[in-house]
């Protein structure tokens, strides 16, 4: 568990996957994801991966946690997404987030992978990690280049343009 001024970030467990499924079928939620509001089924199966992930690699998102209410408002962290986007995106951990509306413009997406980043650098010490974020995603491509990361290019994920982003070791 890390621990943040008003954040837990821990994995997973199967009592968050209410919060999680209301997250992941919320169009305000899932506009700049890619993807349609999940189906129960799918939130499931997307909510089951994480479990997997760590288990597998060894890191992945992070459940955040607001200290003050005790609730789950979103993931953070890094993971290995099997994306197909390239030999200078595929093999580095890839950055994601994801919060709730709760959790939206409150600096939580900064405080978290702030955080996560430096888990991640601590135990894996990456030479660089990588992202991509919707075009349209101002919010998320500000909090990119807050985090060091740089814009690449652009690519195509699952019929959606999406920017690609770097950010070399510190």
């Amino acid at each position: 568990m890390i621990e943040t001024e008003r954040l837990l970030l821990r994995p997973h467990i199967a009592d968050d996957f209410d919060d999680y499924k209301a997250m992941s079928q919320d169009p305000k939620v899932m506009r700049y994801i890619g993807r349609e509001p999940s189906a129960d089924d799918e939130a499931w199966l997307r909510f089951l991966a994480h479990f997997g992930r760590w288990e597998l690699c060894g890191y992945g998102l992070f459940a955040v946690i607001e200290k003050e209410t005790a609730r789950y408002v979103g993931d953070a962290g890094f993971s290995d997404f099997r994306r197909g986007l390239g030999p200078d995106f595929d093999p580095f951990h890839e950055a994601a987030w994801m919060f709730s509306t709760a959790g939206q413009g409150k600096g939580y997406a900064f405080e978290a992978m702030s955080a996560a980043q430096k888990w991640l650098d601590g135990k894996f010490s990456p030479e660089k990690t990588v992202c991509i974020i919707s075009p349209d995603n101002e919010p998320s491509i500000k909090l990119a280049g807050k985090l060091g990361y740089q814009e690449t290019g652009s690519s195509r994920y699952k019929d959606s343009d999406v920017l690609m982003f770097k950010r070399a070791k510190p």
